[in-house]
């Protein structure tokens, strides 16, 4: 292996153990209890006017002449799904934790969970408050996406398959095979919702 192969590995697990180190600090005296929250609090890791996600939104912006809500939103909604797609590595570490989105970003790691909900509170600091993390979970399947309303259309942001558009949330919802073993939410920084 070349030695510039080396120092980016050496890089990447510093990194790693800095987010371990975050982590085990930040829960040392709940280590051994698996840390859940209550459905009325999921809307608060949807963090749009986090610094972080605020500087992230606006280093997007600027990939603008003049950014407007109205003509650049969907092109500005693509390069953060592209950067979080790209920019964030995956990483399932052995504990169950919840990460912010300025945690997300400071790492450039997090898992499904992590992207989505960093996704959501970027769209929502571009401008779009009706961005929103869909779970679906069905036996042994788990899945997230954000999607959102722009211009009457539902967009789709898809870690996995990619970005998508829908002409309602009605043919969202039925492209997804929801029936009465699946268990299905949404939330934003503003609400939670149950599907089905």
């Amino acid at each position: 292996m070349a030695a510039g192969g080396d120092e980016n590995e050496v890089e990447r697990l510093g990194k790693l153990n800095q987010l371990y180190l975050a982590i085990i600090s930040r829960y040392k005296d709940y280590i051994q209890e698996k840390e859940g929250l209550s459905v009325a609090e999921l809307p608060t890791l949807v963090t749009p006017k986090d610094e972080a996600v605020v500087k992230k939104a606006a280093e997007i912006k600027g990939g603008f002449d003049g950014y407007t809500y109205e003509r650049d939103f969907y092109h500005a909604a693509t390069a953060a799904f592209s950067f979080v797609k790209t920019g964030i590595e995956d990483a399932v570490l052995p504990l169950e934790f919840w990460l912010s989105p300025k945690d997300t970003l400071t790492y450039a790691m997090g898992d499904m969970i992590d992207k989505n909900i960093l996704m959501c509170s970027m769209l929502i600091a571009l401008g779009n408050p009706s961005a929103k993390v869909f779970v679906k979970m069905k036996d042994e399947n788990f899945g997230a996406f954000v999607y959102c309303t722009f211009n009457d259309k539902i967009y789709k942001f898809d870690m996995g398959n990619g970005a998508k558009e829908f002409e309602s949330k009605e043919t969202l919802i039925a492209s997804l095979g929801i029936d009465d073993d699946t268990t299905a939410y949404e939330f934003n920084n503003q609400a939670y919702l149950d599907i089905s």
